[in-house]
């Protein structure tokens, strides 16, 4: 029986090495599902709740491997589902391939029911890469280059497929005039500057006294070069937040996160610093990085169209982080006066001091940051951990310790709400035999969180490890968007936008057959920790916050923290705690420390 063109497409991603689709059905892609039956479920069909979310466990799944990602919806509300989760690949640089039904090529023109123009929807989200197959030997050379574009370019692409043309039996493209054949494959390369562009580097670096080191997750791979350059220029090293797990936070010179939601010692690192080497990162918050004529720059990244911004960078080296890093470190001179390192080591010190002070800081029900600094202490080595957009990554950026081969990620550049849930599912599919722990606000759950534990439940007893914990925040308020009104607007909460119907997480979990724990003293954090990593089935830990904690940025006094609260929550109905928890808060950064 001759091979459908759905039949040839499903092949074709099976000889790519795609194992999962992450996907929602509908009659626009018919033809695909039903393929999916004829071959046996292979690839895998991943059945998301939403369309958003299977975008965003593509995302997911291709942030925690290196490989791509494929979602799959059907035509009109279904593709426009996908948009979301697809512009967060692209701001974030995840190559993920949508593939999209579209109505019948008879009906195409005559707003037909369910018809979108869907080149004219993707052309900007995929602009990279978007293209209709409207005849069957089309089909390889546009998967193909889909996949392709997707891996060199780290971007999403889309293939949009109409539904009698998935119906019909292939015929590869002939060997004739106006034929475009293809083939399988892409080994990468590895780019190097050229050897003077080095040398100017070097001489940069070797020149500077007080040198700075920023990492994104462009570096991500480069750790061993990384510390051998911080070793040798006696640097200190920031890391902006996709790059979190690129260096652990045990090594005495990682200063932490940069930028509103980093720490104290990356803002001073980087306010006194005289040389600023950035590796692998397009940070946009130039106001967190040196003075303009303060510091002299170099910048290393393998997108030459990324490059050079964000700081008056005076050498910019197209390559690599790994091999980059190789070719510069024969060429540095290592600095005898090692003052700079160890002020920088004190500080870092004396900050996770701080925070652990903070995070023991006594509230009702519980202090959010407690969740957080109890989770460093027994986070496993190997674990993958999600954090939603909100208060959840302020504490995930400041609060959370990564050692050995932990991996973290959050919606960076989109900052979009409701990916951790998501993410966390295709991490588990990406690694089913590590750990993987999701930090959520309570909007972001109730906005999609408490709908994907279904198949989370659907699922889990597929995975090796069979650990997927969400962490909920649960104080029944958009406490992100309260803060910024705040702080940003002069405004006091609005409750009508701002509060959230109280709902019981952990029973949700546990009507699911999950298991579910809610904690509502400080005295228990710690505990429901343990039980969720030695459980033998996913969890959701309920926890209720106070949603008073200020989540105070790195550089403010503790004058100004605390005008600034009187000046604009006035009128606010949780003035008075706010004031009182942001002074307990803030006040641990001046109380006397450990010497040493």
């Amino acid at each position: 029986m001759a091979q459908t063109v759905a039949a040839h497409l499903l092949e074709r991603l099976r000889d790519w090495g795609v194992e999962k689709v992450f996907a929602y059905p509908g009659d626009g892609i018919n033809g695909i599902v039903s393929a999916f039956g004829e071959a046996d479920n292979q690839p895998a069909f991943i059945q998301a709740r939403h369309e958003e979310m299977a975008a965003f466990e593509a995302v997911g799944y291709a942030k925690f491997t290196d490989r791509v990602g494929v979602c799959m919806a059907t035509s009109g509300p279904g593709a426009i589902h996908l948009l979301n989760g697809l512009y967060d690949a692209k701001l974030d640089h995840v190559p993920v391939v949508a593939v999209v039904g579209q109505t019948n090529r008879t009906a195409m023109g005559g707003s037909y029911q369910q018809e979108v123009d869907l080149l004219s929807l993707f052309k900007d989200v995929a602009s990279d890469y978007v293209q209709v197959v409207t005849v069957p030997e089309q089909l390889p050379n546009v998967i193909d280059r889909a996949i392709r574009v997707a891996l060199t370019r780290r971007a999403p692409t889309a293939v949009i497929i109409p539904n009698d043309v998935q119906e019909l039996d292939y015929t590869p493209p002939a060997h004739e005039f106006k034929m475009v054949p293809s083939s399988l494959g892409l080994e990468p390369s590895t780019t190097v500057p050229d050897d003077d562009a080095v040398r100017r580097a070097a001489e940069v670096l070797n020149a500077g006294g007080k040198v700075a080191m920023l990492v994104g997750q462009g570096a991500r791979g480069a750790a061993a070069e990384i510390e051998q350059v911080a070793e040798l220029l006696g640097a200190g090293v920031a890391k902006a937040l996709l790059g979190k797990d690129v260096l652990a936070d045990d090594l005495p010179f990682v200063t932490g996160s940069i930028g509103l939601l980093g720490t104290r010692p990356s803002y001073e690192m980087m306010r006194d610093c005289d040389t600023l080497l950035t590796v692998g990162s397009s940070f946009p918050y130039s106001q967190f990085l040196p003075e303009y004529g303060q510091a002299r720059a170099v910048q290393i990244d393998d997108d030459g169209a990324m490059i050079g911004m964000r700081y008056p960078y005076e050498v910019n080296l197209v390559g690599d982080a790994t091999a980059t890093l190789r070719a510069l470190i024969p060429l540095l001179t290592r600095k005898e006066d090692r003052s700079w390192r160890e002020g920088i080591e004190s500080d870092v010190a004396r900050w996770w001091e701080t925070m652990d002070k903070e995070a023991h800081v006594s509230m009702d029900p519980v202090n959010p940051m407690r969740i957080f600094s109890e989770l460093s202490a027994v986070l496993p080595e190997d674990a993958i951990v999600t954090a939603d957009s909100g208060s959840a990554a302020n504490w995930y950026a400041r609060q959370l310790r990564f050692r050995g081969r932990v991996r973290g990620t959050l919606s960076g550049t989109l900052a979009t709400m409701g990916p951790a849930v998501p993410y966390a599912i295709g991490a588990k599919f990406a690694h089913p035999s590590r750990p993987v722990i999701a930090y959520e606000g309570d909007g972001a759950m109730q906005m999609n969180g408490l709908a994907e534990l279904i198949t989370v439940q659907r699922y889990w007893r597929e995975w090796e490890d069979p650990r997927l914990i969400v962490a909920v925040l649960h104080n029944n308020d958009l406490n992100q968007v309260t803060w910024e009104l705040r702080a940003m607007g002069g405004s006091p909460k609005f409750a009508e936008s701002q509060r959230l119907p109280e709902v019981d997480y952990a029973a949700f979990a546990r009507s699911l057959g999950l298991r579910g724990i809610a904690v509502t003293t400080e005295d228990d954090v710690a505990g429901a920790w343990r039980q969720a990593l030695d459980a033998d089935a996913p969890t959701v830990l309920d926890f209720h916050v106070n949603a008073d904690m200020p989540p105070i940025p790195p550089h403010a006094t503790l004058d100004q923290a605390l005008n600034s609260a009187k000046a604009v929550l006035a009128g606010d109905e949780n003035a008075l705690g706010v004031i009182a928890e942001g002074i307990k808060t803030k006040v641990q950064e001046f109380l006397p420390h450990k010497e040493g």
